[in-house]
């Protein structure tokens, strides 16, 4: 049967290789119940593409009979067996030889494939082959919502990652990004499930020859069982149909689900649009790797460009709802391309490891030799499955195992894009290595390797401060510090003020900390984008000299303390939970100051949720174990600190909303939904009025050009 088929009629899909085949003797015909002459259709699942669709059942056979009672004309299976399966035949032409993507559908047409869909909605629950245990209840659109955003993560994007995840990290799309999609989901209106065809395009909607019924829904190895608002949404994107033709398609639905089932409508005009946004976002995997997979054939640079073209519509498509960083312009994508093709291309050939430059300002440890470091940026390279890739406002951090090396380490590098308005003072790598051999009762990664890839990119390794079991994802107090947390905390600053700072700058501390630090805020405001300044005076903030006017009131009043080592960011995404009297890891210091502790105190519980009782623990047990001259006249300064980064998360947090910039850092996240609380509280703290800010993105819109 198969060599038979393989001499019929190709009819390729993506998923499958389809024969049509004329049963041209009796013997044949018996083997699939047919008689002599009629024509069958042989299908072969291709084992060659990639994984790049979700499946609910794995064995369209068990669909195609499930359905065939309520929609008798779909293809009967006649025969599965040695890795094809053979369907009768539907006689006619699929729908896109009479009317191409793009073109308009005829209306009687569009009246028939909306019946097609209502039809779906009589088959009967019990008649469906077994779901999965964790499927969502019936009604629950929401969870239904939830459940693709989950399978899709697992069934295309993590089968993918090994090879292609370098290339979506690159291009700004962290391995994460629809696991907070998960968490965000709006909520829906509940309506009843029922049978989905999920890929009813114009290829697989035959034409009848006979016209009875006018048409025929064909392949349905990816139907599953669900809200009936996502079949519709599918059908929308995948058909491409004209613009105008949209709401005719919508209104036909509505009317004939109405009549067979009408709870199914509820919501329609609130919730399509989520599903509709949701199967555009998806679509930035296989879109980008079938694209880019293309050039392994063609390197020519007009297919370069084409790829680079399909590559960043893609991304433009999925960046609101996924909420993707600035989408890359098509050099920076084409750059993306071109080293994921490198990296591919010496894997093919015989693996090689990385070439790379150390810096010798890190000299080579014992426990992580030159060779692992080479073994790790080759992970990283290939993109090979160890850790989770976590994305922060400056880096990129891959998590990665090393034969023979225990525990695993993280490779950062700088995001592609990288824009960071704060200054920073010290290299990170001194620091680390100043509290490593210290000896401080301080919990910091230990740095292992820094140095130039053969890309010329800066990279830096450090120990991995999660847990050893990379299926798990580190724990931080993205919700608040517990009181044990809030004590180790604190004694890791008490620790710090024990360590000589001057071995990172000898210079560094000198000076009256308010006035310097009052100083680097005016800079910032006044270097910040001329758009982002305009905007800043439409909502009500002083420029650089009107805030220099402002924050010099409270430098008479300001006591001078003793100046310690500071971690500078110490928000909840840099402390990673621990298992013993310590409690916390501080990590990401490439913001490390010298100056007022109180200051690194006040910060930490500005940029972390931190309930008035934890708050007050904090400063009780900071005033007890640091040294006096650390801590005299808090009571009175600690409000002014408090205001000041009020004030500077109100220019920061304005900034990266007007200009785009690391919006898919999680603590970023936080700040951008609380703006206008933040906007509010800084204009009251400088004693000016403020402009009202319901939505700041609306706000933006009306803000002057």
């Amino acid at each position: 049967m198969r060599q038979a088929a393989e001499q019929g009629r190709e009819n390729h899909g993506y998923h499958n290789r389809n024969y049509v085949l004329t049963l041209t003797d009796d013997l044949m015909a018996a083997q699939v119940g047919r008689e002599t002459g009629e024509h069958v259709t042989v299908r072969m699942r291709r084992r060659d593409v990639l994984p790049v669709v979700i499946r609910t059942w794995d064995n369209e056979t068990e669909i195609l009979r499930a359905i065939g009672a309520v929609l008798k004309h779909v293809p009967a299976s006649l025969v599965r067996a040695g890795g094809f399966v053979v369907h009768s035949y539907v006689e006619g032409a699929p729908l896109s030889r009479t009317s191409a993507y793009g073109e308009s559908v005829d209306p009687s047409l569009i009246e028939q494939l909306t019946g097609l869909m209502a039809q779906m909605a009589q088959v009967g629950r019990e008649s469906l082959p077994p779901l999965p245990d964790d499927w969502p209840e019936d009604k629950d659109s929401q969870g239904f919502l939830r459940t693709l955003v989950r399978l899709t993560d697992q069934q295309i994007r993590q089968p993918n990652w090994p090879e292609f995840g370098s290339l979506f990290n690159d291009l700004g799309v962290a391995d994460d990004v629809l696991e907070q999609l998960a968490t965000r989901l709006p909520a829906m209106t509940r309506r009843p499930y029922s049978l989905l065809h999920t890929d009813l395009h114009r290829n697989n909607v035959i034409v009848t020859d006979g016209g009875a019924p006018p048409l025929v829904g064909i392949d349905w190895e990816l139907a599953t069982y669900g809200d009936p608002l996502h079949d519709l949404a599918t059908h929308l994107v995948r058909m491409r149909y004209p613009f105008h033709q949209r709401r005719a398609v919508i209104d036909a639905w509505a009317q004939t689900m109405r009549a067979v089932r009408p709870a199914a409508v509820r919501g329609l005009h609130k919730d399509l649009g989520h599903y509709i946004a949701f199967e555009r976002a998806q679509s930035v995997y296989p879109d980008i790797m079938r694209a880019v997979g293309s050039l392994a054939e063609k390197s020519d640079q007009g297919s370069l460009d084409a790829a680079t073209r399909t590559v960043r519509k893609a991304l433009k498509a999925a960046e609101g709802l996924l909420r993707l960083p600035r989408v890359p312009d098509e050099a920076g994508i084409a750059r993306a391309i071109e080293r994921w093709q490198e990296s591919r291309r010496r894997r093919a050939a015989n693996g090689e490891q990385p070439g790379w430059v150390p810096d010798e300002a890190v000299k080579e440890r014992p426990e992580f030799p030159f060779w692992a470091v080479s073994e790790a940026l080759a992970a990283v390279a290939r993109a090979v499955p160890g850790g989770p890739v976590f994305k922060g406002t400056a880096h990129l951090n891959s998590v990665v195992r090393v034969r023979d090396i225990d525990p695993p380490v993280v490779v950062r590098r700088l995001a592609a894009d990288f824009c960071r308005r704060e200054p920073t003072f010290f290299n990170e790598h001194k620091v680390l290595q100043a509290i490593e051999s210290s000896k401080v009762a301080a919990a910091v990664p230990r740095i292992f390797a820094l140095g130039r890839s053969h890309r010329e990119e800066r990279f830096a390794i450090h120990t991995y401060e999660g847990p050893s079991d990379l299926r798990r994802l580190p724990g931080h107090p993205v919700h608040g510090l517990l009181p044990h947390e809030a004590d180790g905390l604190i004694d890791q600053l008490r620790a710090l003020t024990e360590l000589d700072y001057t071995s990172i700058d000898p210079k560094a501390g000198e000076g009256a900390f308010y006035s310097w630090l009052s100083g680097q805020l005016v800079e910032l405001v006044g270097k910040l984008p001329e758009k982002s300044r305009r905007v800043a005076r439409f909502l009500g903030l002083p420029d650089a000299a009107g805030l220099q006017v402002l924050l010099a009131s409270h430098v008479k009043g300001m006591t001078q303390r003793k100046p310690a080592l500071l971690h500078g960011d110490l928000n909840p995404w840099n402390l990673v939970r621990r298992d013993d009297v310590l409690a916390l890891t501080l990590i990401d210091w490439e913001m490390a100051l010298v100056g007022d502790p109180l200051y690194e105190l006040v910060r930490h519980i500005h940029l972390t949720p931190t309930r008035p009782e934890i708050r007050n623990r904090m400063f009780d047990r900071w005033e007890r174990i640091l040294a006096p001259e650390f801590t005299k006249g808090w009571r009175r300064d600690w409000h002014v600190y408090r205001k000041i980064e009020t004030v500077r998360s109100a220019y920061i947090d304005l900034d990266r909303l007007v200009t785009g910039v690391n919006l898919d850092a999680p603590n970023v996240r936080r700040a951008i939904d609380s703006y206008a609380v933040t906007l509010a509280l800084a204009t009251g703290d400088l004693g000016l009025p403020a402009r009202a800010m319901d939505n700041p993105y609306l706000t933006l819109t009306r803000a002057p050009a």
